[in-house]
């Protein structure tokens, strides 16, 4: 009897003032995050879901010319990548001139960044010329180099060799059609000419960061141009050469423009992203093609994985 009445009589818990801040924190955060649910979503929406049937397409054998013929394959379609002659090809295509390309753009960059570091007339004006190839739209830059440059019959490379050879009186000169003989390395040229401007910003940041006391007091203790470059200039530059190699890659790795408007693929141009199109929409293969298409994603987030990591990095130091 009196251990009930004492159990009536027992006041209930309240909320202690911990829990009551907790509480209204948690409100405040979730106040924070509602207005970025709906674009939360969209992206779930439009990117996640579309991932996910890629990577289920990937493991069926799914050819819309067979369609009776429709079954599961397990990781079939992504051994047969590696195993296929021509896909292996668009492997080491793309590896080929996703190296090249990036290399080339980084030294370029690197050389135009230096120069246009230093004080000069009309410095802003020749900054955004050399800006400008990166502005133009993939595939408009492409059909440039295609017509405007490289035409064996009207290109402007031919017409200057033209007129370096009438200057020494020969009536003969070397009029080479250049996409159809050095493919690869036309379409490794329009990506460098678009891609090195992107590397110089990146470098040029770079640059403005470096603080000018460190580079009078090397001036001072008596170490030359080259010193400088190789001890203070190169070693603070290597985290933002790493960036543009990184985000490089990504786009690069990824490239269809160049390919497609130059090339079509063919003469040995084919990279992963093309073969992909090309097994897709002709073919209409397409469990191979998403199994293709997986391995390019899969590529592109260790890439873009490293290069957020060099990005933290960076805002680190800062």
């Amino acid at each position: 009897m009196d251990s009930a009445a004492a159990t009536r009589d027992t006041p209930l818990p309240t909320s202690t003032p911990a829990a009551a801040e907790h509480g209204e924190a948690r409100i405040r955060r979730w106040a924070r995050r509602g207005p970025l649910l709906p674009a939360l979503v969209f992206m779930v929406v439009t990117t996640q879901l579309p991932m996910v049937v890629t990577v289920v397409v990937s493991m069926f054998n799914w050819n819309a010319l067979y369609p009776n013929d429709i079954h599961f394959v397990g990781l079939d379609n992504f051994v047969q990548v590696f195993q296929t002659d021509a896909l292996r090809g668009a492997v080491v295509t793309t590896i080929v001139m996703t190296g090249v390309v990036v290399a080339a753009s980084l030294v370029l960059g690197l050389g135009l960044a230096l120069l246009l570091h230093r004080r000069f007339w009309g410095r802003g004006v020749v900054r955004t010329m050399l800006i400008a190839p990166f502005l133009m739209v993939p595939i408009a830059a492409a059909l440039l180099w295609k017509h405007v440059l490289l035409n064996p019959s009207y290109g402007l490379i031919n017409g200057a060799l033209g007129w370096l050879w009438s200057l020494f009186g020969s009536d003969s000169p070397p009029q080479p059609a250049w996409v159809s003989t050095y493919p690869m390395m036309s379409i490794e040229a329009a990506l460098i000419w678009q891609w090195t401007p992107f590397m110089m910003l990146i470098i040029l940041a770079g640059l403005q960061s470096l603080p000018p006391d460190t580079l009078e007091a090397a001036q001072v203790d008596g170490a030359g141009p080259f010193a400088v470059f190789r001890y203070i200039t190169l070693p603070h530059l290597r985290r933002y050469l790493e960036l543009g190699a990184l985000l490089g890659s990504v786009y690069i790795v990824q490239n269809f423009d160049a390919v497609f408007t130059m090339t079509s693929g063919g003469l040995g141009t084919a990279n992963l992203a093309y073969t992909v199109y090309r097994t897709f929409f002709q073919a209409q293969d397409y469990g191979l093609a998403s199994a293709m298409g997986v391995l390019v994603v899969l590529a592109s987030i260790v890439i873009a994985t490293l290069a957020l990591r060099t990005v933290s990095s960076l805002l680190k130091e800062a």
